[in-house]
């Protein structure tokens, strides 16, 4: 039995060259692909941990904390589908050869990222409180909510340059850096968050606040660290080359247009995604701050899961575009095809991991017999999830290295924004199953993306995009 069956993979496709064997094709989506699953599987690990460290102060914590996550991403969803369209087109000019228009894609990103970040994160620090009341915030919580929030957004803008500075990385396959920032911007928080959050070795105790001032060094170090990458010899695009104007110019009529077409669809992708997010937050903090907690809790062992599909879409999307950009759309194919293999045998594992240790997981946060009890429906929910969650996000990396977010930002609204906010509410409230019933439109909605998604990678058309 062959790990990927070529002829179906391509299926109307056509042979553009030689074809990689199996060993080499899954040798070289290891290559890459494991720096990026190991970041966001540390990140996401680092991440419970943040919240398991908040949970010291209490269920209100938590949920203060985790009522914030959805307003944050809308405030950076602008970046975010900006680090789509850097990484599609730095991926296609990589493999045109094309340096000087890889430079002037990150040097363009990097100007608008700087000022639209202190723009978006002064309007969060002004507007934090009305923000996190509109979020759900109950009276218990919306002291510490605003606090969390308005710290958090206020140092934004070294998110945001890293997180670009990476996107371009990636497309060109370096993802080692991106896993080597962050991994050392979660360990400056975690050890800031000692230090803050109940105040040890003579720091003071912030508790909350505590926790945003961390993670806010822990981004300005991670910052540092993506800026230095630009002096490497070894990178496709360089500090020297992006400062210089006169390398590749200010801006390009070509990449100008495919930044707007990638970028705007990609956008409009995260407002959908956010919109159902957030509706679907306000929808489960209605619950209880209990349940909230609960959750909260369940979304973050959920995050382990996005770091498979992450990692494996980074994977796809440099390897793709790269293919794409050298004019192999059946390399294309291929490497998407082996990333989804790849992907769901990674599920497969953490999936029987979760449901053995459902209850001692969620003990790790708080032993509320409410709580627990939750959690251990909620991770068995999780476990069919993550079969559909991650080759989703891996053909949504296809799609998106190829510029096809015009699609890709349809499914949100379906999935995401109609089917997970609607079948959320339904489940939750009409039909009376309460939290559980909110994590079954989530399963729904993961199920009809992963749909969408392999009709739209099947049929083969995204290879034949120009950007």
């Amino acid at each position: 039995m062959q790990f990927v069956n070529v002829e179906r993979a391509l299926g109307n496709t056509p042979r553009c060259g030689e074809i990689p064997s199996q060993l080499s094709l899954v040798k070289r989506v290891v290559q890459v692909a494991w720096p990026s699953v190991l970041e966001m599987l540390l990140m996401s690990v680092g991440g419970i941990v943040d919240t398991a460290m908040v949970s010291g102060l209490g269920e209100e914590a938590i949920a203060a904390v985790g009522l914030t996550t959805q307003p944050k991403f809308i405030g950076l969803c602008f970046f975010f589908s900006m680090g789509t369209a850097v990484s599609a087109l730095v991926a296609r000019r990589r493999g045109e050869g094309n340096e000087e228009s890889a430079t002037q894609v990150l040097r363009m990103a990097l100007i608008v990222a700087f000022f639209g970040a202190l723009v978006v994160g002064a309007l969060f620090v002004v507007f934090a409180r009305p923000i996190c009341l509109f979020a759900g915030a109950a009276p218990d919580t919306i002291d510490n909510a605003a606090t969390y929030l308005r710290i958090i957004m206020g140092g934004m803008v070294f998110t945001v340059i890293t997180f670009t500075i990476n996107a371009a990385q990636k497309g060109c396959g370096n993802t080692r850096l991106s896993m080597k920032t962050n991994i050392t911007a979660n360990l400056v928080n975690l050890v800031g968050n000692y230090l803050l959050i109940e105040g040890h070795f003579g720091f003071p105790r912030l508790e909350v606040a505590g926790a945003a001032i961390a993670t806010v060094f822990g981004t300005m170090v991670g910052c540092c660290m993506s800026i230095a990458s630009l002096f490497s010899k070894k990178t496709f695009v360089r500090a020297k080359k992006v400062v210089d104007p006169k390398f590749g110019g200010w801006l390009d009529k070509r990449n100008v247009r495919s930044m707007l077409d990638v970028g705007s669809s990609a956008f409009v992708e995260q407002i959908f995604m956010r919109i159902g997010f957030f509706a679907f937050s306000l929808i489960v903090a209605k619950l209880g701050t209990l349940e909230m907690a609960a959750h909260i809790v369940g979304m973050n062992i959920m995050t382990i899961s996005f770091s498979i599909g992450d990692g494996m879409q980074t994977a796809s999307i440099s390897l793709s575009g790269r293919s794409l950009g050298q004019n192999r759309p059946d390399l294309a194919r291929l490497y998407a095809t082996t990333c989804q293999r790849i992907g769901l045998v990674c599920a497969a594992v953490l999936s029987v991991v979760l449901f053995t240790f459902s209850r001692q997981i969620f003990t790790f946060f708080s032993d509320d017999p409410l709580v627990l009890n939750y959690g251990v429906q909620i991770i068995r929910v999780l476990c069919l999830v993550l079969f559909f969650q991650v080759p989703q996000l891996i053909y949504g990396g296809a799609l998106r290295s190829a510029g096809d977010t015009k699609y890709t930002a349809m499914v949100s609204l379906i999935s995401v924004t109609i089917v997970r906010a609607g079948l959320g509410w339904l489940f939750c409230y009409p039909l009376g199953l309460g939290l559980i019933g909110a994590w079954i439109g989530i399963l729904l909605q993961t199920m009809i993306g992963f749909t969408l998604f392999r009709l739209r990678f099947n049929k083969g058309e995204w290879t034949k995009i120009r950007i």
